[in-house]
């Protein structure tokens, strides 16, 4: 399947999946990237190989990989960061189109050494910094942290449980980023919300899941045996809805004046930084 390019619109819709079935559903709803994870029940792991080629053939546009070896903290061994060079390496090849990544030091702060290794180990993939972000000391620190080490796209709720409870930080961060990195804002976004958080924050880009309950298909189930954390239900599984990701494509061009707008700012400060720079 020949690929679709997410340039051109100026807004876009990233799907984070964990099934094929969400996968085939972002094609179907005309996603312009995905976000390819494990377990997003743990808030995604490093996908598999064979996930990552299913995904390939059935996906015609642009795909990010998370690049996470464990649920958990973000403050990673040693072993654990050269690990995950190492899955960068095998991800490269097998045709993911970017990485998408995120480390703290003890302190909270945005670990500069690793980030600065892991943006050289990947150059000519895309990248995202993920929420990690959004449990660092300092948000404004991170982000200019993040912006001086080349990174192009960070994922955010604005440090809030999410987007809705961080619209506020979140265009706080657009105004300072000033067209110096991308504000992807993510969290507990649903298609009927996306409109309104564009015009209130000034993004051009969305993160969500965009997931429904589907029944397991299985007649006989164990009523004594569960293999997922308690509380959770062997027998349902979340996967993308087509028509959810095409509602939020459609509240996106609802806004897309808006967001071109806050890019054409942004463009006029690069500009201007530029000039400046060369006086």
């Amino acid at each position: 399947m020949g690929r679709r390019s997410e340039e051109g619109g100026g807004v876009s819709v990233e799907i984070c999946v964990d099934h094929l079935e969400s996968v085939i559903a972002c094609a179907e709803g005309g996603a312009e990237r995905i976000e390819l994870c494990g377990c997003l029940s743990e808030g995604g792991v490093t996908p598999s190989v064979g996930f990552l080629r299913a995904a390939r053939r059935v996906y015609p546009g642009k795909i990010m990989v998370m690049v996470r070896p464990r649920a958990g903290d973000f403050l990673y061994s040693e072993g654990e960061f050269e690990l995950m060079l190492d899955e960068i390496d095998v991800l490269r090849r097998e045709g993911a189109d970017g990485v998408v990544f995120g480390f703290l030091l003890e302190d909270g702060s945005v670990d500069e050494a690793r980030v600065r290794r892991l943006v050289k180990h990947a150059e000519g993939l895309d990248l995202t910094f993920h929420r990690a972000f959004d449990v660092s000391r300092d948000l404004r620190e991170a982000l200019e942290v993040l912006i001086s080490l080349g990174v192009p796209r960070v994922l955010t709720s604005g440090g809030e449980a999410d987007v809705t409870a961080g619209a506020e930080r979140i265009a706080e961060l657009v105004k300072q980023a000033a067209g110096r990195i991308q504000i992807l804002p993510g969290g507990g976004v649903r298609p009927g919300m996306v409109e309104d958080l564009v015009k209130r924050t000034g993004v051009s880009e969305v993160h969500l899941s965009a997931r429904v309950s589907v029944r397991s298909a299985m007649v006989h189930l164990s009523p004594v045996i569960s293999f997922g954390p308690p509380g959770s239900d062997d027998f349902e599984i979340k996967v993308a809805s087509a028509e959810m990701i095409r509602e939020a494509r459609a509240a996106l061009e609802r806004a897309k004046p808006q967001a071109q707008k806050g890019g054409l700012w942004s463009s006029l400060v690069r500009t201007a930084s530029r000039l400046v720079g060369r006086g």
